[in-house]
């Protein structure tokens, strides 16, 4: 019994792993990435003529920039690592090993989920970055230079390092860089948790607020519920029909209340509906800014509670569907 059961596991870290590298190596990943740091690093300016709102719509592009990048992260990834190898006949190599469908489809899901968690790390500490400087919104307010020199740092070497190993060993560029930008914004970040805005010693008064990292890992549950969908999805469908399907449910997910929940004592469509879709509004806290209010660590729990029943439902039934599949 115990050998069954490493051997089962072997067999999931294998696939995952290879799907998590697969998954680093495909252009889409790093431009997502790419445009999603673009859109934080212009984002002050952009939010800076909202009057008395500056702080609180940057930090609401910020939120919502996370979770569009994980969003279509998730899909691309996903559609990726199922629907590709079917479509290529692939599979069955891997199947003939023998691999289950059921480790498989668990393989597949653990791989992109580890990748959508790195990229969401990195626009994380993106997003912390870009909050940390906020807004001008006064012509007397000045900017903040180690935020700007230890992101233009990061980025900068990640390039020239990335450049480097590529042209000279032929390392795979975008898996290379999003590894190397990883391990520099890391740095980056605790650089900044120990350097103040006049560039001295002030671990104590830090301008890090814990709100931002309670809020990016909601959106991370989201977003692997995200995940658990586009595999589903990938197991029958093409990548157009993928991101239709994901997009449709995301936006149900955010007016989940609106659409189901009201009406949901009164109509057995609506309730029907409430248990089907997700609610993304649990990990949605939009309202929290305008209010001011803190994320309690209880909160995070029951929502983490609430993905991981979510996720692990939909994954049995993208095993089911795929049992059913013909993939030779």
């Amino acid at each position: 019994m115990f050998f069954w059961d490493t051997v089962v596991l072997y067999k999931l870290y294998i696939i995952g792993k290879n799907t998590f590298t697969e998954t680093l190596r495909q252009p889409v990943y790093a431009v997502i990435i790419a445009l999603a740091i673009f859109m934080y690093f212009t984002s002050p300016s952009i939010v800076m003529y909202s009057l008395d709102e500056d702080i609180k719509f940057l930090r609401e592009i910020g939120l919502s920039t996370l979770f569009i990048a994980g969003l279509f992260i998730a899909i691309f990834s996903a559609t990726g690592a199922v629907n590709e190898e079917i479509e290529s006949k692939t599979i069955t190599t891997v199947l003939s090993k023998p691999v289950s469908r059921p480790i498989f489809i668990l393989g597949k899901f653990l791989g992109v989920a580890f990748a959508v968690i790195l990229a969401h790390y990195i626009l994380t500490i993106a997003m912390i970055m870009v909050n940390r400087h906020g807004v001008l919104e006064a012509a007397t307010d000045l900017h903040d230079w180690p935020v700007i020199v230890a992101a233009s740092v990061a980025l900068l070497l990640t390039l020239l390092i990335t450049a480097f190993l590529n042209y000279v060993y032929d390392w795979n560029f975008p898996a290379t860089a999003t590894i190397l930008l990883t391990i520099l914004a890391t740095l980056a970040l605790v650089f900044l948790a120990l350097i103040n805005k006049e560039w001295q010693f002030d671990p104590q008064n830090q301008t890090i607020k814990i709100f931002d990292v309670h809020a990016s890992i909601l959106l991370l549950l989201a977003i692997i519920i995200l995940v658990s969908l586009a595999i589903m999805f990938s197991t029958r469908f093409n990548i157009v029909l993928t991101l239709t399907c994901c997009v449709a449910v995301f936006l149900l997910g955010l007016i989940s209340d609106y659409v189901f929940s009201r009406f949901a004592t009164q109509h057995i469509w609506a309730k029907i509906g409430q248990i089907l879709v997700p609610n993304l509004q649990v990990f949605w806290v939009s309202d929290a800014i305008q209010e001011g209010a803190a994320v309690t660590s209880g909160y995070i729990t029951i929502a983490s509670t609430y993905a991981i029943l979510y996720s692990a439902g939909i994954l049995l039934i993208s095993i089911a569907l795929f049992q059913r599949r013909q993939v030779g």
